[in-house]
């Protein structure tokens, strides 16, 4: 399968492997808003704003990194203490160059800030992390949302994977500016008509031709699907209404599975909502969060 294809397309590995123990990490300061997160060999780029005892973990979908959140960034602020990173190889931080647990960089994170409970949301295959992240660290999870996210256990239908495939066959060419068209042609990803966040897409892909050309490292975890009534925190899924069809089998199979489950569907949106229509994402994420306050 190739890499556009992985990117959305994870399938799990048999077998469980055991997690290496992390040591502390060090921070280094970095030009602009942002930090650098030295862990394991890997520097990781995060961004923090507000002042809110409420916080908020943004995780990125698999095709770009965190400046896609540029659109709801502001309103996440006045609301929130809200954090945003790019995952190893994505955006600034540098690329993995050894095997290691997603869940385990966010933990690490989320340690150096002191940060001891947050809401996660998380995109697409950045649910998938939010959803084993929920299940490794329940102490840590207060509030659950869940964008076009995939869950880890659940297969794919040929369409899905004839797709992927087809995302990805310019990168066997190392044509990345080729990756990039398809993309933009790519009705599930950005919805038909929202022509400004098709570009918007496009401009950060271009800008950032890592987000598609990264090496995949990341160490497989154990299918959370059979896992998901583990999970006992409010918990919003959302789905665009022009998304795959698969990504609307995943979401309805979470929704089933975790207790406190919500799904709303978004409409004329496809897969990256948050581009699309941020005035109505930010509307509904922080409205679940806020009326699902530990407290309140």
């Amino acid at each position: 399968m190739t890499s556009f294809a992985s990117i959305v397309c994870r399938v799990a590995l048999l077998g469980c492997l055991c997690r290496s123990c992390s040591a502390w990490p060090q921070s280094m300061k970095a030009s602009g808003a942002g930090s650098f997160l030295s862990i394991e060999g890997a520097r990781i780029y995060f961004e923090e704003c507000g002042t809110s005892p409420q916080t908020v973990v943004l995780l990125h979908d698999g095709v770009l990194h965190s400046a896609v959140w540029d659109e709801v960034w502001p309103e996440f602020c006045k609301h929130f203490h809200t954090i945003r990173y790019d995952r190893r190889g994505y955006g600034r931080s540098s690329a993995a160059t050894t095997w290691y647990f997603e869940t385990d960089d966010l933990a690490a994170l989320l340690r150096h800030l002191r940060v001891n409970r947050a809401a996660i949301v998380g995109s697409s295959h950045g649910g998938e992390i939010s959803i084993q992240f929920t299940l490794d660290y329940p102490e840590i999870v207060q509030q659950l949302v869940l964008v076009g996210a995939v869950v880890g256990g659940m297969p794919y239908s040929q369409h899905f994977l004839d797709r992927g495939n087809d995302l990805g066959k310019p990168l066997e060419k190392g044509d990345v500016q080729g990756a990039i068209a398809q993309a933009s042609k790519d009705k599930y990803l950005i919805a038909p008509g929202n022509d400004a966040a098709k570009k918007r897409m496009v401009d950060l892909l271009s800008a950032n031709p890592q987000d598609l050309t990264r090496a995949y490292l990341e160490l497989p975890e154990k299918p959370a699907l059979p896992r998901l009534h583990e999970i006992p925190i409010p918990t919003l899924v959302l789905v665009g209404d022009a998304d795959i069809p698969d990504v609307h089998a995943h979401a309805g199979a979470i929704e089933a599975g975790i207790p406190r489950a919500r799904r709303v569907v978004v409409k004329d949106v496809g897969h990256i909502m948050y581009l699309e229509k941020p005035a109505e994402f930010s509307r509904l994420v922080i409205g679940f969060i806020e009326q699902n306050k530990e407290g309140g």
